[in-house]
C-alpha cells in the first residue's frame, strides 16, 4: 500500500487508532455545534469524510486538490451546502475539518511523539481541506440568500383579483429594476391566467417616486398594454404629484388617481360596470 510521503507516521497512526481518533473528532464537533446535532448524526456525517481521507492518504496524496481526494472534496461540498441550508455558521461548519487535526495531535502525543515531525504536512492538508469547506459554504450561502431574496420579491409584489376582469398590484417599498421585473412578470402572468383586461397599479406604499421609479412604472404599463390590458396608477399623493411635475415626468395617456377607490371606480366604468348605492327602505 502506498503512503503519503512526509506524513507516513501520521497515516500509520490514523490506521492503527482509527476508532480513538474518530471518537475524539466526533466529540469535538458535537460540542462545537452546541447540541444542534446529535452524536449519532455527527458520526453519520463524519465517517464518510474519514473513510475518504484515508483512501486519499493511502494512495499517496498530500495535496488537497489531488484527484485521490475527489470523493472527499465532494463530501465536504455537500456537507457545507447542507449546513448552509440549515443555518449553521461558517465556524460551526469548518470545525468538522479542523477538529480532526486536534484529534490526531492528541493521539500523536499519547502514542507516538516521534511522529510530530510529520504533523506539519498533515496540518497543512487539513488547512487546505478546511478552505475548500469554507468556500463551498460561502457559495451555498450565497445561493440560499439569492433564493430567499427572490422569494421575498415575489411575496412583496402580490397581484390580487378585485373583480371579474380586474386585478390590482399593491406596491410597498422601493421599486428598483429587479423588483420591477418581478412585478411585470407576475402581472402579465396573472392577466393571462385570469383573462383580465384591466389592472390597477397602486403605489400608495411607495415612499418616493423619482425618474427611475416612473420609468419602471411606465414599462410595466406598456407591457400590460401589449397583452391587451389597460392600467390605472393609483396612490398619487400630493407630494408625489409635486415631485413628478418637478422632474418633468410625463405619464401620457395613462390614467392616474389619488387613491385606490377612485381607481377602482374608473376601472369599473371602463369595464362597462356601474356601482350604485341601493336605497334602504325602513
Amino acid at each position: 500500500m502506498a503512503t503519503s510521503q512526509g506524513i507516513e507516521q501520521v497515516v500509520a497512526l490514523l490506521q492503527a487508532q482509527r476508532d480513538r481518533v474518530f471518537r475524539s473528532w466526533v466529540q469535538a464537533v458535537a460540542v462545537n455545534t452546541r447540541g444542534r446535532r446529535t452524536a449519532a448524526e455527527t458520526e453519520q456525517e463524519l465517517r464518510p469524510m474519514l473513510d475518504a481521507l484515508l483512501t486519499g492518504l493511502s494512495a499517496g496524496a498530500v495535496d488537497a486538490n489531488n484527484p485521490a481526494f475527489d470523493e472527499l472534496r465532494a463530501i465536504l461540498a455537500e456537507y457545507s451546502r447542507a449546513r448552509a441550508r440549515q443555518g449553521f455558521t461558517p465556524a460551526e461548519t469548518s470545525v468538522a475539518v479542523f477538529a480532526l487535526r486536534d484529534a490526531v495531535l492528541t493521539a500523536l502525543h499519547d502514542s507516538n511523539p516521534a511522529a510530530f515531525a510529520d504533523f506539519p504536512a498533515f496540518s497543512k492538508l487539513v488547512d487546505n481541506l478546511g478552505l475548500i469547506t469554507f468556500e463551498a459554504f460561502v457559495q451555498a450561502r450565497e445561493t440560499v440568500i439569492a433564493n430567499q431574496t427572490e422569494q421575498l420579491l415575489e411575496l412583496s409584489t402580490p397581484v390580487v383579483k378585485l373583480w371579474e376582469g380586474i386585478v390590482a398590484v399593491p406596491l410597498v417599498g422601493t421599486l428598483d429594476s429587479a423588483r420591477t421585473q418581478v412585478v411585470m412578470e407576475t402581472l402579465l402572468q396573472t392577466l393571462v391566467s385570469t383573462g383580465s383586461a384591466h389592472a390597477i397599479i397602486d403605489i400608495t406604499g411607495v415612499p418616493a417616486v423619482d425618474t427611475q421609479v416612473a420609468q419602471h412604472l411606465l414599462k410595466t404599463v406598456v407591457a400590460a398594454r401589449l397583452m391587451g390590458a389597460e392600467c390605472v396608477i393609483s396612490g398619487i399623493r400630493p407630494q408625489i404629484a409635486q415631485t413628478i411635475v418637478g422632474l418633468g415626468i410625463e405619464f401620457g395617456d395613462i390614467a392616474t388617481k389619488s387613491n385606490l377607490a377612485d381607481a377602482l371606480r374608473l376601472t369599473l366604468q371602463r369595464a362597462g360596470l356601474e356601482v350604485r348605492k341601493i336605497a334602504r327602505t325602513s
